[in-house]
């Protein structure tokens, strides 16, 4: 190409360029807002896939998503089912960028182990959502429902090796051992197999190793979508919308249990870094993104702010330490 021919290709080359619309870099999040909160971190205190995971994700993409914060750092720190993410926030002492995604299995954990740190050292700012347990078997299983569960456990309790995805004392244990109790069958006879997580457990189940799984709706809700796990029973009082499978009450056994979680801060924050947090998933609550996920896992709404949280989790400790201590399967 000659010399003049080049320089007029490249000035219309430059015009094209001027006058070419801007095209936007895509961006997933939305631009954080007036008041948006910087720098927050959560802690998982379990491995990813478990159902404190999923909560933690869930609502770090609803507030970086409605521009209540900027981009929400997610991290897991499993180990003795909670207790060590619980030991790490509580050593953060004033640092109101650090969250822990936590629930009932927390408790349990604090409860049956009896470590140097509770729930009590913690800031509440939030209980958030609640989910029913649910009862799964492989596809492939022998067990079709829940009577024919009962009766194999009757027959040899040790046999029939039942998973969760908590520690002695979380919720995937205890409704493991009142399901059992209701059904007449000794709690203490019963092979509980814990796992640091559903993710965890997903794969034991998967893989045959054990032959029940016990644990949040949300955490199988792929799985039972695709075909590769059955669902036997809830554990809620009623069924669960868009789920065609029983109650325990339904299927003969007069058990009512559901799980929890929400969001605690470490110690010593100030009143105003507190108040501030506690209004930050008040406001993403009302969001409708925040409707969205809780429809889409099935959770329901059972909110609780600040100190009438930390006044539900005083009243659960007790709750647990009862439950365990009936059952036999007290802690130290």
């Amino acid at each position: 190409m000659g010399r003049g021919r080049w320089l007029v290709a490249l000035v219309a080359l430059l015009a094209c360029l001027a006058v070419a619309p801007a095209v936007p870099a895509v961006r997933d999040l939305a631009a954080p807002g007036p008041g948006a909160s910087h720098g927050l971190r959560m802690l998982v205190p379990n491995v990813p896939g478990g159902g404190f995971d999923v909560t933690a994700r869930s609502a770090a993409r609803t507030l970086s998503d409605t521009g209540l914060a900027d981009p929400v750092e997610v991290f897991n720190l499993p180990g003795a089912g909670g207790v060590a993410g619980l030991g790490r926030l509580v050593n953060e002492t004033g640092n109101d960028r650090l969250l822990l995604s936590m629930g009932l299995g927390v408790v349990g954990a604090v409860t049956s182990q009896d470590p140097r740190v509770t729930l009590a050292n913690t800031t509440p700012v939030a209980r958030l959502i609640e989910e029913s347990e649910i009862v799964v078997v492989a596809a492939g299983s022998p067990l079709h429902d829940v009577r024919d569960l009962i009766d194999t456990w009757r027959a040899d309790p040790a046999a029939l090796p039942v998973g969760g995805g908590s520690t002695g004392g979380g919720p995937d244990h205890l409704a493991t051992m009142l399901l059992a109790e209701g059904a007449g069958i000794p709690p203490e006879r019963v092979d509980y197999v814990n796992h640091d997580g559903g993710g965890a457990l997903l794969a034991a189940l998967l893989a045959g190793e054990v032959a029940v799984g016990v644990s949040g709706l949300g955490e199988f809700a792929d799985q039972l979508g695709t075909g590769s796990l059955r669902a036997l029973a809830v554990t809620a009082d009623e069924r669960v919308p868009g789920l065609a499978v029983p109650t325990l009450r339904e299927s003969g056994v007069d058990v009512e249990f559901s799980n929890w979680r929400g969001i605690v801060a470490p110690p010593g924050l100030d009143p105003g870094a507190r108040a501030a947090l506690v209004d930050l998933f008040a406001r993403m609550r009302e969001t409708p993104e925040w409707q969205e996920v809780l429809r889409d896992n099935g959770w329901r709404d059972v909110w609780l702010p600040g100190d009438q949280f930390g006044e539900f989790l005083h009243a659960e400790d007790e709750r647990v330490a009862g439950m365990l201590g009936r059952m036999g399967l007290g802690g130290p």
